[in-house]
């Protein structure tokens, strides 16, 4: 079974737990790295990089103190390093304009959070789709 690696950028530490628990309850082929805005992702995938190692998927909520997730993006898809990773672009944001703007940056997906447990499972296996098209790459 292949494992994967997420990063989630989220300032919402419930938003972490849900996800997380979701995951866990779901698939232990998956591991996941928490940061709560932009800079702190960016520094985080510095270190991966360094050492050797970065995610197959960043999901990215938009709204974040710091460094918010368009420019978060944009410095994702400016960067060598990163622009291969597939970026998912989770939000409570249901604006389409922002939902281009973020495709037309480079986001693979734009997806609105979901309300319900059922919907945060249906929504990871997104993910692990995601992530093995980009291993298949």
């Amino acid at each position: 079974m292949e494992h994967y690696h997420f990063l989630f950028v989220d300032d919402d530490p419930d938003e972490h737990d849900m996800l997380g628990d979701a995951l866990n309850d779901l698939a232990n082929n998956i591991s996941i790295s928490y940061e709560l805005n932009g800079e702190d992702a960016l520094v985080l995938l510095d270190q991966e990089f360094a050492a050797g190692k970065t995610p197959q998927l960043i999901i990215l909520d938009l709204n974040m103190p710091k460094m918010n997730g368009t420019r978060t993006l944009q410095a994702l898809k400016a960067d060598a390093r990163f622009q291969h990773i597939p970026v998912i672009i989770y939000s409570t944001s249901v604006n389409p304009v922002e939902q281009q703007r973020c495709i037309e940056l480079g986001a693979h997906s734009y997806l609105t959070k979901p309300l319900s447990y059922s919907e945060t499972v249906d929504i990871i296996n997104v993910f692990v789709a995601v992530a093995a098209l980009d291993k298949t790459l």
